[in-house]
């Protein structure tokens, strides 16, 4: 199922909604596709969207949990990647 949270979390001058699954992440991967996301908003295990694609996530099917919720449903399904579990890519090399 995806789920989404409310726009609340501040960055760039806008806010932002986390958009998760709690079965797979290519059921996310193929969501945020549908919604026109760019694979850059992926962060370890959940897209982050602006406010201003929020009602069409929420349009499309995702279901609107408060964020504390959606965190335990992204954590109870195995899919929560921490931080301190996932290494950073290094950057490209500049030719």
């Amino acid at each position: 199922m995806i789920l989404v949270d409310e726009p609340r979390w501040p960055g760039r001058g806008r806010l932002w909604s986390h958009l998760v699954s709690d079965v797979s992440y290519a059921e996310l991967h193929a969501f945020a596709e549908m919604l026109g996301v760019p694979r850059r908003g992926f962060d370890r295990d959940h897209y982050d969207i602006p406010e201003s694609r929020f009602p069409s996530a929420v349009w499309l099917g995702a279901t609107l949990l408060p964020s504390r919720d959606l965190a335990a449903r992204l954590r109870a399904s195995g899919l929560r990647r921490p931080k301190h579990l996932v290494p950073r890519q290094a950057a490209p090399a500049r030719p």
